[in-house]
């Protein structure tokens, strides 16, 4: 068996662990779970290092368990939060947790026969016929509103000026977590939670629990919260959450955020979020060292991670795609973007906008009258004939070329480029 926490701390993986948890996974395979609110129907960037490391964990010999946190998401975790959070319904929660799951397995194995495989549980399926008063009476006379109130979660919380305080409901919430890992231990011989250090304080609580109602020994284990460099939040941009789901975060855009991470970055990134080995990731970071501008480390990272979420296809649409405004690329290749793609790669280009019945029109009215590609048919007419105009990825020489509907992308688009950098997006209505 390889050593997890060894694998773990020269990736930099560990903020937290327990006394005695390295001995006792050594002692053979174990199970361990991550939790996941299903808040949302799709995980982003923020989720992948607890995954990752149940991935590793798997990797291993170990058995995974995902615990998505039906009954606990309808309640919110107050880690981290400044205000309560909004509430779920069962419908809602049951449909976030089916797309989670679908996630989920793009990283972990849950299908073979291996005795590892891992499992995915739903605390709901434990806690919808717990009764009020069997819980307070079984778990809730078991720890101390003290204790409870120690918790950096709660005291944070308290402590914020601008905080209105928080509601009984979120205050039961480390209880609900503790009492999950008191359920798997019994049910499922799960010693192990893994999380992110946010979650030290409800984890402990839950050994707290199994050594008070079992009389036997848990672990815990906690990942750092990733951050950039810069101090700038990990997983933001300026359209928000960079999320697993393709539909919420294209491949394209989900590649560029990770090509676009700095060197520092980088080098802590490509450890957490890939699986490549030690050598081969520090091999990448002596070949970066030597030569930044050649990128080698952020592109490695980028092409790991959107494979890994994506697959091999997507990472080549993506691979294309980003090659599309730096290179010689093809008419072809341009075409074979999606429309969704083809935004992506040319947000914020200047746009224009002709009408379909317009067409078929000479070049000059095109970029020069209809659209303000050119100032002036005279200038239109100058860089066309020194090689300085394409449509479409294609050089345009010929003064009295036609515009014509087969010029038309995804039905609506026509892209004409004027010298090396300069791109507009003629829309066709």
């Amino acid at each position: 068996m390889k050593n997890f926490v060894e694998e773990l701390k020269w990736r930099g993986m560990i903020h937290d662990i327990m006394p005695g948890t390295e001995e006792e996974l050594m002692k053979g395979p174990a199970a361990a779970y991550v939790g996941i609110d299903p808040t949302g129907d799709s995980l982003h960037i923020g989720h992948l290092v607890s995954i990752m490391i149940l991935k590793h964990f798997q990797n291993c010999g170990h058995k995974p368990y995902a615990l998505v946190g039906g009954a606990t998401g309808m309640i919110g975790d107050p880690s981290m939060k400044s205000a309560e959070r909004n509430l779920l319904d069962e419908q809602t929660l049951a449909h976030n947790v089916s797309c989670i799951k679908a996630q989920l397995s793009r990283f972990l194995d849950f299908n073979s026969d291996a005795p590892n495989k891992a499992e995915l549980v739903n605390n709901y399926d434990w806690m919808k016929d717990y009764t009020f008063i069997n819980f307070t009476r079984d778990i809730g006379k078991l720890i101390t509103v003290n204790y409870m109130m120690s918790k950096d979660s709660v005291r944070k919380r308290l402590s914020r000026e601008s905080s209105e305080g928080m509601s009984f409901t979120e205050f039961t919430y480390q209880l609900l977590q503790g009492y999950d890992f008191l359920y798997l231990y019994e049910h499922r011989n799960v010693k192990l939670q893994l999380g992110g250090a946010d979650q030290w304080g409800n984890i402990t609580t839950g050994t707290e629990l199994i050594r008070r109602v079992l009389g036997k020994e848990a672990y815990a284990l906690t990942c750092p919260l990733i951050t950039k460099a810069d101090g700038g939040k990990f997983g933001k941009t300026e359209k928000g959450n960079i999320w697993l789901d393709a539909e919420r975060t294209s491949p394209y855009q989900f590649y560029q955020f990770w090509l676009n991470v700095s060197d520092e970055d980088a080098e802590r990134y490509i450890k957490i979020f890939t699986m490549l080995d030690r050598e081969t990731i520090e091999s990448a970071i002596a070949e970066q060292r030597e030569d930044p501008g050649r990128r080698t480390l952020q592109k490695l990272l980028a092409k790991e991670v959107t494979i890994m979420v994506h697959g091999q296809a997507e990472y080549e649409k993506a691979l294309s795609a980003s090659q599309m405004l730096f290179s010689n690329c093809t008419s072809d290749a341009l075409k074979a973007l999606d429309e969704r793609t083809f935004l992506d790669v040319f947000d914020g280009v200047p746009t224009f906008e002709i009408r379909r019945g317009s067409l078929p029109m000479g070049i000059l009215d095109v970029l020069a009258v209809e659209t303000s590609v050119f100032p002036s048919k005279a200038e239109a007419r100058k860089m066309l004939t020194g090689g300085g105009v394409s449509i479409n990825k294609e050089k345009v020489t010929d003064l009295n070329r036609q515009i014509t509907e087969d010029d038309i992308i995804d039905g609506k688009y026509i892209l004409a480029q004027r010298g090396k950098k300069n791109y507009y997006i003629i829309i066709v209505k």
